[in-house]
């Protein structure tokens, strides 16, 4: 009978009784990702398995940041599996920056609030832009460039055309970084000369550019006042 009762609680805590029983807010970060996966492989349960992924991302929060790569390294991981974990983050994702019909951007801390958990933890850099009417409202938003763990091209040439198609009045220009600094580098600052330059040639308003990071941002004209186009 003792062992009956042990068998019907070990049921109890698996992962997807679990969530029936609690619902998906009380189960933990291993627990979900278990869910996500599936089953385990080579002898280990799906809870071992998820337990191992984030002690290699460095833990929940560091999942957005791992490459497909980087997941199929662990043991047990195959292409199928490390696919499931990557779409459940990106939705995950979406969930959180649902795209905002004509919505304004005033400041430039709405704007980073809105690009920070589309682009802050990608594993690698991208280039974007936030294409906005003579209102601040915004047209959309396009990447026009993806680079490496540490650098992208930003060529304002992509940027304003994208500007001049969607015949947009002023643009914030965006970048992350992997490192999850948001710090300018000394080459962040070049190329914000040239777009700015461009921008002016073009009689396209540069309203910012916004270094993302890991839950942080970096302002260009948030920390440099109305000099940071000189």
């Amino acid at each position: 009978m003792r062992q009956r009762r042990e068998r019907m609680h070990s049921a109890a805590d698996r992962p997807r009784e679990k969530l029936a029983r609690v619902g998906a807010s009380g189960l933990g970060d291993n627990e979900l990702l278990a869910l996500v996966l599936g089953h385990g492989g080579r002898g280990q349960s799906a809870l071992t398995l998820a337990a191992a992924l984030l002690a290699r991302a460095g833990g929940v929060t560091g999942l957005p940041a791992v490459m497909l790569g980087d997941l199929r390294q662990e043991a047990g991981v195959g292409v199928a599996r490390a696919a499931q974990v990557v779409a459940a983050i990106e939705l995950g994702r979406r969930t959180l920056c649902p795209a905002p019909p004509r919505r304004r951007f005033l400041r430039p801390s709405e704007c980073a609030e809105w690009l920070l958990p589309q682009f802050g933890g990608r594993p690698v850099e991208q280039f974007g832009v936030v294409l906005l009417d003579a209102r601040r409202g915004v047209i959309a938003a396009r990447v026009v460039s993806t680079g490496s763990v540490d650098a992208s091209t930003a060529d304002p040439r992509e940027i304003f055309r994208e500007a001049i198609l969607a015949r947009a009045a002023g643009v914030v220009v965006f970048h992350n970084h992997p490192s999850g600094d948001p710090t300018p580098s000394t080459e962040d600052v070049a190329v914000t000369r040239r777009l700015v330059a461009a921008a002016t040639i073009l009689g396209v308003e540069m309203v910012d550019h916004l270094v993302l990071g890991a839950g942080r941002y970096f302002s260009f004209h948030e920390h440099s006042g109305p000099s940071w186009k000189t």
